[in-house]
């Protein structure tokens, strides 16, 4: 807690990018841009040549902050796994009990995203369609080491930790914190994935959030065995 509230920005690490997007308007314009032209085309089908029309810029000005749209859809990535700790850390921060926290945790991590409105130039509901349709891009590729070595993944593996912790909290025996916690994002985004476009591969069920509660109740009753 003590560490993020300093930070009323999102931090990005700086590998990620050749000049800040958060430092210019342009910057917040290829953002903003970007993450609805990767929602319009699907990430195959973005180039930077696309984005810098979109804009009325110029790819070269796009090149000047991203030197590739690997890297702009690692930012993109990271940038939505930091915000989404700064969601996990306020929303527990008062809560004493662990199970609580751990409720908490897995509804922001599975719920239906939002838009925040507190950043215009980022649409967080967009966002979250795009890191639960193409994050795989961002690691499944022969240079995840090299990205990995970078920090491109670490504020994703800290939230993560930051759930584990809770876990063992309740049950410091359980072996597979980690395991646990990757299992029901990942999971989460195949869920809601299905719901939208193959129903017959998941559960909806009128009334309720079928993918918060399936995973409550599965990282619960897992945890407590």
């Amino acid at each position: 807690m003590k560490q993020l509230l300093p930070h009323l920005n999102i931090q990005v690490n700086t590998n990620l990018y050749l000049k800040n997007p958060e430092s210019s308007e342009l910057g917040k314009k290829i953002l903003e841009g970007g993450i609805a032209l990767i929602d319009e085309l699907g990430f195959e089908q973005f180039t930077f040549k696309k984005l810098a029309a979109t804009i009325e810029s110029t790819e070269a000005s796009v090149y000047r902050y991203f030197e590739s749209k690997h890297k702009f859809l690692l930012y993109l990535n990271a940038w939505y796994w930091a915000w989404m700790e700064y969601r996990l850390v306020f929303a527990t921060a008062n809560i004493d009990d662990p199970e609580q926290r751990l409720t908490k945790g897995i509804t922001i991590l599975t719920e239906v995203v939002e838009e925040d409105g507190n950043i215009p130039h980022i649409n967080e509901s967009t966002l979250n369609k795009i890191v639960i349709s193409e994050s795989a891009k961002a690691y499944c590729t022969k240079s995840v080491d090299t990205d990995n070595d970078q920090g491109a993944y670490h504020v994703y593996k800290q939230l993560v930790q930051r759930v584990s912790d809770i876990i063992l909290e309740i049950n410091p025996a359980y072996p597979y914190p980690h395991m646990l916690v990757s299992t029901v994002i990942e999971g989460s985004h195949h869920q809601r994935f299905f719901s939208e476009h193959l129903p017959k591969l998941t559960d909806v069920v009128e009334g309720e959030d079928a993918v918060v509660n399936f995973y409550t109740e599965l990282v619960i009753h897992t945890i407590k065995r």
